[in-house]
């Protein structure tokens, strides 16, 4: 499938990467239809794409690929809404902020995991309750 973005122009996206946000990103509950995009294959960063609105991508990573210590127990409704039947289907990324003046000052949302289905192409933005996480954890350690 061929979609028009602001970012990356005119890419091709494979099906499997496209993601109905059952649980809304925060602050977007209008859009519903996201991919991820690979536009480095080697880095670690990704894109998410709103196939609704062009202009709005968020960078996004998994935590794990950095050796934080991050786990959190799933919300009994946030398993039934993505239908989650196994861990083996899930992937999970945050949302980064990534000063352009600035990208050692990269951040991420811990608070606010990206949860996704691979099994079925459900997804949602779940809010961490009782964790202690934070919305911007400092990516890289200041010198």
């Amino acid at each position: 499938m061929k979609i028009e973005t602001l970012r990356f122009g005119e890419i091709e996206i494979d099906e499997k990467r496209i993601f109905n946000f059952a649980l809304p990103i925060i602050g977007f509950n209008e859009l519903k239809k996201f991919a991820i995009i690979d536009i480095n294959k080697d880095g670690i960063f990704k894109w998410l794409q709103s196939l609704e609105d062009p202009t709005l991508a968020f960078p996004i990573v998994s935590v794990f690929s950095f050796n934080v210590d991050y786990s959190f127990d799933i919300p009994d409704n946030v398993v039934e809404t993505l239908k989650i039947e196994n861990v083996e289907s899930l992937l999970v990324m945050n949302i980064a902020s990534i000063p352009q003046d600035n990208p050692k000052g990269t951040t991420l949302n811990l608070l606010a995991p990206l949860i996704f289905n691979i099994d079925k192409n459900l997804a949602g933005q779940v809010i961490l309750t009782g964790t202690g996480y934070d919305i911007s954890f400092p990516l890289f350690k200041k010198d």
